[in-house]
């Protein structure tokens, strides 16, 4: 297999990954849409479009903030380099950076409902859907894993069998995506909790097969980020723990 492995469509030859890329927020949007219609929203509209805003800048900001401090040397020495400046951007900076922005426009609103359970199942059927594309895109994507023997390494292009990370990504979210279909969350909010928690969980394991730049104690920006976002969660089961305790009493 050569890499990047364009897509032949109707006389055009696009670039696997902004193909892909495209395709997942298509697939997502869909999903959402008919998630919305079969299940019904009961958030209103003004705050859901309010939510949706601060979920795509927040996403946008974050994704690029993350990869920004994915290498702080290279970002020392490019720091005024629009190039490298709009090079690049991370799922994990982008979901975490959509849910910063998501509770702060709530805050401002008084909106006290959870809103994230919509969006539980189109994130991963979208996120697994670019994920073919950062596969067929190869060694330019940096979303490969490290050397490996195993039999099913692959080669990218320079000669090394590597882990194909970006397929064990896409197997979790699929298997992932099933799961929550078939989830009966107990309260509101907790389909998109199990989503974050779960995704993050297996990057912070999946990534330590990357030859990513390791930050402080072996782990690298993505992995300290998703321990911030597991922290986050757990102060949030800790805290719905303790209410259903105090209901029973």
């Amino acid at each position: 297999m050569q890499f990047p492995v364009y897509i032949d469509l109707l006389g055009l030859r696009l670039h696997p990954h902004p193909t892909f890329e495209a395709l997942g927020y298509a697939v997502g949007l869909y999903l959402i849409v008919k998630l919305r219609s079969r299940h019904g929203d009961r958030i209103p509209n003004n705050t859901r479009w309010w939510v949706i805003a601060a979920a795509m800048v927040g996403g946008a900001l974050g994704s690029k903030a993350l990869y920004w401090f994915e290498d702080p040397a290279a970002l020392r020495a490019h720091w005024n380099d629009p190039a490298f400046l709009m090079a690049g951007k991370t799922v994990v900076g982008g979901l975490l950076g959509g849910l910063i922005g998501v509770e702060l426009v709530k805050r401002l609103l008084g909106e006290l409902r959870s809103t994230g359970d919509l969006l539980a199942i189109p994130l991963a059927v979208g996120i697994a859907i670019g994920r073919i594309g950062c596969f067929l895109t190869g060694l330019p994507d940096r979303t490969y894993g490290s050397p490996t023997t195993l039999p099913w390494g692959v080669d990218f292009g320079d000669g090394v069998h590597r882990h194909p990370t970006q397929l064990y990504e896409i197997i979790f979210l699929t298997g992932l995506a099933f799961w929550l279909t078939r989830m009966t969350p107990r309260r509101e909010g907790d389909l998109f909790k199990a989503f974050m928690v779960a995704y993050l969980g297996f990057r912070l394991v999946i990534d330590t097969l990357k030859p990513d730049v390791r930050i402080a104690l072996g782990l690298s920006a993505i992995q300290w980020a998703c321990i911030a976002g597991l922290l986050y969660y757990s102060r949030t089961f800790l805290k719905s723990g303790a209410t259903q305790v105090e209901a029973n009493v």
